[in-house]
């Protein structure tokens, strides 16, 4: 029997791919960077599966340069944005993501950011790096407490619910806004996009990336909310203008800004590193080692399951 080739886009840690190795022939992208898509169509013929990651965009066009022989696209992350998952279907393959394992490092990031931009964390960081002068003062770098104060989360799934749980430890109220499920999740009630916006303190974004939800946080929203309230981006870039945001930020709109994720990663909008009052992460909402492990041996799993022939663990619905 031929055997399969398994084609992995990125260098995966320890020995995930050794379940593999029995199944075909596996090929490892030697770059230490996303693929070009001429790089990843030319890697991509004759695959049969492909371990693929969330900067790799799988569409008609990578679907056809791997041929018909490919049964899975197994997208190392949760989201999956990256995939035309429809026309994976109809190409005959199957798609998969790794949803549940990265939902506490997720949260406990954007908890992180959010008392990072609240604190003025990493302003105070930068101030001391600066060799300013400064000494302690009543009224010095002033921030924002949690307590008694409202976060509205945007996205109610697994992490928006985790980061709402943690909200509640630092003696906050809890709301959401979720285009589905019931009206009460946990300690936190359902509202409208435009009354949580114009009512929370802290804004927290955990809704995948849709054609609904592209710029969901445009200039409109943005002036819905409060003066004084914080955006926290954890979801996928896009779901902010940051465009919108810059000025935002600049007019007073809002007070401050806590990014993981960017419209165009790895690229950040240049008005946004020149503002104190933002604090900017290069996308680690799922790095711990833990985590980051366990998605890439979800991400084996599926493969292992579809090339002999058995149904996936966490097959993308159509």
């Amino acid at each position: 029997m031929t055997k399969a080739h398994i084609l992995v886009t990125r260098a995966l840690p320890g020995r995930v791919l050794d379940p593999l190795t029995g199944l075909g022939e596996v090929t490892v992208s030697p770059h230490d960077r996303p693929m070009t898509p001429d790089e990843l169509h030319a890697a991509l013929a004759g695959a049969d599966a492909v371990i693929a990651t969330l900067n790799d965009r799988i569409d008609e066009a990578a679907l056809a340069a791997a041929g018909p022989g490919l049964r899975i696209v197994a997208n190392t992350a949760t989201g999956y944005d990256n995939l035309d998952v429809p026309a994976i279907a109809a190409h005959g393959a199957v798609a998969t993501n790794t949803p549940g394992v990265l939902v506490d490092a997720t949260a406990d990031l954007a908890m992180a950011l959010l008392l990072d931009v609240t604190r003025r964390v990493s302003e105070g960081d930068r101030l001391i790096r600066s060799g300013t002068s400064w000494a302690w003062d009543i009224g010095f770098m002033l921030g924002a407490g949690l307590q008694g104060r409202r976060l509205g989360v945007v996205g109610m799934g697994a992490i928006g619910q985790a980061v709402a749980a943690r909200a509640v430890a630092f003696g906050m109220e809890v709301v959401h806004h979720s285009r589905r499920g019931p009206a009460v999740v946990g300690p936190s009630t359902r509202l409208e996009l435009d009354e949580l916006l114009a009512t929370s303190d802290v804004v927290s974004l955990h809704c995948p990336l849709t054609p609904q939800t592209r710029h969901l946080i445009d200039a409109a929203a943005l002036r819905a909310m409060k003066p004084g309230a914080f955006l926290v981006n954890t979801a996928r870039g896009p779901v902010v203008d940051e465009a919108a945001l810059v000025e935002a930020l600049r007019s007073g709109e809002i007070a401050g800004a806590a990014l993981d994720v960017y419209e165009d990663e790895p690229r950040v909008h240049p008005g946004l590193l020149d503002l104190d009052r933002v604090v900017l992460a290069p996308h680690l909402g799922s790095a711990t080692t833990e985590t980051r492990t366990r998605m890439a041996e979800l991400a084996v799993e599926n493969v292992v399951a579809v090339l002999s022939g058995h149904d996936p663990r966490t097959p993308i619905p159509v």
